[in-house]
C-alpha cells in the first residue's frame, strides 16, 4: 500500500511540479489517509452503516439533505473508503482524470478544470495522450486502474471512441470534448467566434472581407463556416478568394493589393505573421487593414496588445466541462447541455474604417533630386563670377517635395520615381520614410547617380536652377504600370514634366483608367504634347512657365483659355508675389496671395500644388482649396530649402482660421 501511495505521489510531482496547483492537490491527496469512516459518522451525525452507503452509492432510500450533508464532510476532509480503493463498483474516490488528445496549449482549459475539481473536493490526474491512439488506451487502462469517479476525455480521433466501452464497464462516467460530430460531446463554438468575428468588421462597414486559416485545423475549419455563415446573413457573396491560408506562397499578395479590406485570422500566430508580411510592405494596420484575431492565451495580447482580438474561453471552458462531470458523478442533473460563452471584442486597435471610405491617396510621379542650394547677392550672369558665404545640400526635386507637402497636411502621399545608387539615393530614402511617405514606388538605377538641382538664391528670394537629370531621365512606363492597383484608391496624380514625358503620360492614363484627377506641373520645356495634355484635369504653369508654352498669347488671361482649349480642365496659372489666376467651370478669377516676406521661392510651386490636391480631395472648392494653397506656399518662402519649409496641416489650419476663419 505504502509503495501504491508513493508511486501516486511521485505521479503527481512529474505532472505538476510547474503548476501552481501542485502543493494544493498533493495535501489533499495525502489527506485522505488520515479519516476514518468512523470519524466522518461522527462529524455528520449518522451511522457508520448510513456513510458507508452513500459513499458506496447505495443511498436510494437515504434522504437528500442526510445524502448532501454526509457528501459535503467527506469531501471537506478528503475521505476515500480504503485509502484510495473503491470496494464497490459505485464506490466514489473523488477523483476525476482528464485525458487530452494533446496538452501543450491546454493549459488554461486545465486550470479551469482543476480549479472546479478542487471547489467540489475532488482531485484531478492529469493525462496526455500526444495524438497517439496507442498512449491514448494505455492512459485509458491506467485511469481505470485508479479508480477515478469521471474522466474528461478528449479523444485523439473517431476510432478512440470505441474505448469508451472501458470506462463504461469501470462505472466512470464521461464528459467528451472537442468532438462536434458526437451529439454528447461538449465543444467551444468555434463556428459562433467566426460569425462574431466577421460581424465586428462588418460593423465598421467593411464588405471585402477574407479569412486567414490554417490546414488540417479544426478550429480553422469551425471558424471558416461561422464566417460564411454571417457573410450569407448579410447578404454579402462568397468566392473562393475569400479563404486565405498561412501555408501557400501567394497568400499575402490579394491583401496587398486590398482586396480585402478585413481580415478574420483564425490563429493569433498568423495574424502575427500577416503583420510582419504588413510592415515590410510599408502597409499599416488598421489604415490599410482591419484585423480580428482569436487568442489563445492571455499572455499573448500582454506582448502584442495592437491586434484586436477575442479571448478563447478555454478556462471558463475547463471549469464548464467539469462541472457538468461532477453533477453526472453526483446523479445531479439541471446543467446546461452545451457550452455558452459571450465573445467580446478585447480591443478596437487594429479596427477602422475600410481603406476606401478614408481619404484617398495622392500619388506623385516625378522628379527626386539634391538640392544643392547657393545663397548669392545676385543671379549669375555670363561672364561674372559669383560668390557665396552660405549653401545647404537637401534632397528635393518636385516629385519629392509635393510628396512630402501632401504628407505633412495628413495625406497619405505615394511617391514614384528613380534615384541613383549613390549616397545621395540614401538621404532621399531617410527623408522620405520620416516625413511617411510611401516609397513602394521609389526605385534605384544601377549605374546612376541621384538628379542634382543647383540652386542659386538671390536676396530677395528670386531663384534659377540648374538641374542635372540623373536617374530621372531612366523613369519609364514600365515603371509605372506595376503600381497600377494603387491608383484604384487614389484620388489625385501630381505630375510633373522632369522626368521624360512617356513616363508622365502613361501614370496619367493610368489615372484615368480609375477615375483618378491629374494635376500638371509643366517645366523646362515648350512645348506638350496633345494627347498628354487631353489627360489633365488641372495645369499649373508659372508665368514664365505659361510664356514659354504659348508665347503668342500676352494676356494672363487669354493664356488660361488657349490651355483649356489644348485640353487642360482647370488652368491655374500662379503669379508668385501677386498669387494666382484661376480659370475652371466653377469659378475663374485672381486670387492674392498670402503677405509673407520670401526668403527662398524655390518650392512655392511644390507647396502650392501639393495643398490644393489635399484640400480638393478633402472635398473644398477649387476656389477654397486655392485660396489654402497660396498659405501653403506663402508659409514655404519663409525659409530657405523647400523640404524643411513645407508646412504641416495644424499649423497651417491654425493660422488661416486665425486670419481668414470662412475658408475653412
Amino acid at each position: 500500500m505504502f509503495f501504491y501511495i508513493l508511486s501516486t505521489i511521485c505521479f503527481f510531482i512529474s505532472i505538476d511540479k510547474d503548476s501552481h496547483l501542485y502543493h494544493n492537490r498533493l495535501n489533499i491527496y495525502i489527506g485522505r489517509i488520515h479519516m476514518t469512516i468512523k470519524e466522518i459518522a461522527q462529524l455528520a451525525g449518522v451511522s457508520i452503516s448510513t456513510v458507508s452507503k452513500i459513499v458506496n452509492g447505495k443511498d436510494a432510500n437515504i434522504n437528500t439533505e442526510t445524502r448532501n450533508r454526509v457528501l459535503k464532510i467527506v469531501k471537506e476532509y478528503n475521505y476515500t473508503p480504503y485509502g484510495t480503493v473503491k470496494n464497490t463498483s459505485d464506490a466514489r474516490t473523488f477523483i476525476l482524470g482528464v485525458l487530452l488528445k494533446s496538452a501543450v496549449k491546454t493549459n488554461r482549459f486545465i486550470n479551469g478544470a482543476v480549479s472546479t475539481a478542487q471547489n467540489n473536493g475532488y482531485s484531478v490526474l492529469l493525462y496526455d495522450s500526444k495524438d497517439s491512439p496507442e498512449s491514448e488506451l494505455k492512459n485509458i487502462t491506467s485511469l481505470c486502474k485508479n479508480n477515478v469517479d469521471g474522466v474528461i476525455w478528449e479523444p485523439v480521433c473517431n476510432k478512440s471512441l470505441e474505448y469508451e466501452r472501458y470506462f463504461a464497464e469501470n462505472n466512470i462516467e464521461v464528459c467528451r470534448i472537442s468532438a462536434p460530430a458526437e451529439p454528447s460531446s461538449f465543444f467551444i463554438d468555434f463556428s459562433a467566434m467566426g460569425y462574431a468575428a466577421t460581424e465586428f468588421l462588418l460593423q465598421y462597414g467593411h464588405t471585402k472581407i477574407a479569412c486567414l486559416t490554417k490546414h488540417s485545423s479544426m478550429r480553422s475549419a469551425m471558424v471558416f463556416e461561422g464566417f460564411k455563415k454571417c457573410l450569407f446573413d448579410h447578404s454579402i457573396p462568397y468566392s473562393d478568394s475569400m479563404r486565405l491560408s498561412v501555408e501557400t506562397d501567394d497568400w499575402c499578395d490579394g491583401i496587398l493589393s486590398h482586396t480585402p479590406t478585413g481580415i478574420v485570422s483564425t490563429h493569433y500566430a498568423s495574424s502575427l505573421i500577416l503583420m510582419d508580411h504588413l510592415s515590410r510592405r510599408q502597409f499599416h494596420v488598421p489604415q490599410d487593414l482591419s484585423l480580428v484575431s482569436l487568442r489563445d492565451d492571455a499572455r499573448e495580447n500582454i506582448a502584442f496588445p495592437c491586434i484586436s482580438s477575442i479571448k478563447i474561453p478555454y478556462y471558463e471552458f475547463g471549469a464548464f466541462v467539469c462541472k457538468r462531470l461532477i453533477e453526472k458523478c453526483e446523479k445531479k442533473g439541471g446543467g446546461s447541455d452545451s457550452f455558452q460563452a459571450e465573445y467580446v471584442l478585447e480591443n478596437t486597435k487594429s479596427l477602422d474604417l475600410p481603406f476606401s471610405s478614408h481619404a484617398r491617396k495622392i500619388i506623385v510621379v516625378g522628379s527626386i533630386n539634391i538640392d544643392i542650394t547657393l545663397n548669392v547677392d545676385e543671379l549669375p550672369q555670363p561672364g561674372r563670377t559669383v560668390g557665396t558665404s552660405k549653401h545647404s545640400v537637401i534632397p528635393g526635386g518636385k516629385g519629392a517635395n509635393q510628396a512630402v507637402g501632401v504628407a505633412r497636411l495628413g495625406s497619405e502621399a505615394v511617391l514614384i520615381g528613380k534615384v541613383g545608387s549613390d549616397y545621395d539615393s540614401i538621404l532621399v530614402y531617410t527623408c522620405m520614410e520620416e516625413n511617411h511617405v510611401d516609397i513602394q514606388g521609389l526605385k534605384r538605377v544601377p549605374n546612376e547617380e541621384t538628379g542634382k538641382a543647383y540652386i542659386h538664391v538671390q536676396n530677395d528670394g528670386e531663384s534659377m536652377i540648374t538641374l542635372l537629370s540623373g536617374a530621372n531621365k531612366k523613369l519609364c512606363p514600365d515603371d509605372i504600370t506595376p503600381y497600377e492597383k494603387v491608383f484604384e484608391t487614389a484620388g489625385y496624380c501630381l505630375l510633373q514634366t522632369e522626368v521624360p514625358e512617356e513616363a508622365v503620360e502613361a501614370a496619367a492614363r493610368i489615372s484615368k483608367k480609375y477615375g483618378v484627377l491629374n494635376i500638371l506641373k509643366p517645366a523646362a520645356m515648350n512645348r506638350i504634347s496633345p494627347s498628354l495634355m487631353a489627360l489633365i484635369d488641372i495645369f499649373v504653369p508659372n508665368r514664365k512657365e505659361a510664356e514659354l508654352l504659348c508665347p503668342e498669347i500676352s494676356d494672363i488671361e487669354e493664356k488660361a483659355e488657349e490651355f483649356i482649349r489644348r485640353g487642360a480642365k482647370t488652368v491655374i496659372i500662379t503669379l508668385g508675389h501677386s498669387g494666382c489666376f484661376v480659370k475652371s467651370r466653377d469659378f475663374t478669377g485672381y486670387i492674392p496671395a498670402a503677405p509673407f516676406t520670401p526668403v527662398d521661392t524655390t518650392g512655392a510651386a511644390d507647396a502650392f500644388i501639393a495643398a490644393l490636391a489635399v484640400y480638393l480631395s478633402a472635398g473644398h472648392s477649387i476656389e477654397k482649396a486655392a485660396k489654402i494653397a497660396t498659405y501653403a506656399a506663402g508659409f514655404c518662402v519663409l525659409r530657405q530649402g523647400v523640404i524643411p519649409s513645407l508646412i504641416d496641416k495644424n499649423s497651417l489650419e491654425t493660422y488661416i482660421k486665425r486670419v481668414e476663419s470662412d475658408i475653412l
